[in-house]
């Protein structure tokens, strides 16, 4: 699976295709980039039960196991969690579902769109099952097995929202695979997830960061190198680290593009070129983290690639989406440091 942006693009991805002989055909969707949404929904035929409303931080093209999910939603109309819950209910009647389903929405240009219905459990049961305190399996099978919703004592409909941000974030082992390209995409490359739960959104985050493995830097060197579309978009997270103090080293694009706008960037040469180049930056520890959007992320000759590659290998973290890096900002905007955030015991939550 992958996104194509241009016609030599889908030239290029069904040439990798084809280099095997297929026996089945190429299909072809529409992408649309929006705000990702999921649920995870109890149904017995007539009656439903929805836990909670997830809410993808990193925008529809990034697989629903390689993105931030939050619950409560943060930044959702409620017109739209309102047609949300309408499409579960109506779907999962439809469909005649006697225990779980899973549904994945994506809000694009004001419209809710439903992306795909899965009339199973799924992965973010367990996540959704203790940040409500409810128990999801038990329910399911008491359903499967005859039992209503009605006569349980857990209600109908939405159950009632927690008082805290819950945030899932996925790990990643990409040290331990050798030449996997870390870019972010419909592919899921994830091997695991871990949970943070506070009061604030912020804390929260930060609380998934640091236990992802995340070297969370409050302070320091920010190496930037985004493809040409992407830099708009880039300006205002980099003038946001820029005035909390980071150094901001870029590729002479990136790095003139930045300049124009008003910020102090330090060119640096491409990988393997003249002192301070790329590879001496990463490999001496300047840099504390790597922020760099793939043009063809599968192409391992390319420069985009290596850096990836290497940031990896020198446990640095790389951030391949922007929404990822909005999120890490949020998490360090507050400077709130490990020792200071609270300890939530999850069961009263």
């Amino acid at each position: 699976m992958a996104i194509a942006y241009d016609d030599n693009e889908i030239e290029s991805y069904v040439n990798e295709i084809n280099k095997v002989a297929q026996e089945h055909p190429i299909l072809v969707d529409k992408y649309m980039m929006g705000k990702e949404l999921e649920v995870d929904a109890i149904c017995d035929g007539k009656d439903v039960l929805i836990p909670g409303i997830m809410e993808h931080l990193e925008r529809a093209g990034v697989h629903s196991g390689d993105s931030i999910s939050v619950y409560p939603t943060q930044t959702i109309e409620q017109r739209h969690i309102d047609k949300i819950i309408e499409y579960t209910e109506k779907i999962s009647r439809e469909l005649h579902i006697i225990g779980m389903v899973n549904i994945q929405f994506i809000i694009c240009q004001g419209a809710v769109y439903i992306i795909e219905v899965n009339p199973r459990s799924s992965r973010t049961v367990p996540y959704i099952s203790k940040v409500t305190n409810l128990p999801m399996i038990d329910i399911a099978t008491e359903v499967m097995l005859g039992k209503k919703l009605k006569d349980m004592k857990y209600g109908t409909g939405v159950y009632k929202k927690s008082n805290y941000v819950c945030v899932k974030m996925p790990i990643f082992s990409f040290e331990k695979i050798k030449n996997a390209d870390t870019s972010l995409g419909p592919e899921m490359k994830s091997t695991g997830e871990v949970l943070g739960v506070s009061k604030k959104f912020s804390s929260a985050l930060l609380k998934a960061f640091i236990a992802s493995g995340t070297n969370v830097s409050k302070h320091g060197n920010i190496l930037i190198t985004v493809r040409d579309k992407d830099k708009q978009e880039m300006l205002p997270i980099a003038q946001k680290f820029y005035l909390k103090g980071f150094g901001i080293y870029a590729t002479h694009g990136t790095a003139k593009f930045l300049a124009d706008h008003g910020l102090k960037v330090e060119v640096v040469e491409k990988l393997w070129e003249g002192k301070d180049s790329i590879i001496d930056l990463i490999e001496n520890g300047k840099i504390n983290f790597v922020i760099n959007t793939p043009t063809k992320g599968k192409v391992s000759t390319r420069d985009g690639f290596k850096i990836r590659r290497m940031a990896v290998e020198c446990k640095i973290p790389c951030f391949t989406s922007l929404d990822t890096v909005n999120a890490l900002y949020e998490a360090i905007e507050n400077d709130e440091d490990e020792d200071s955030l609270e300890v939530v015991d999850i069961t009263e939550i």
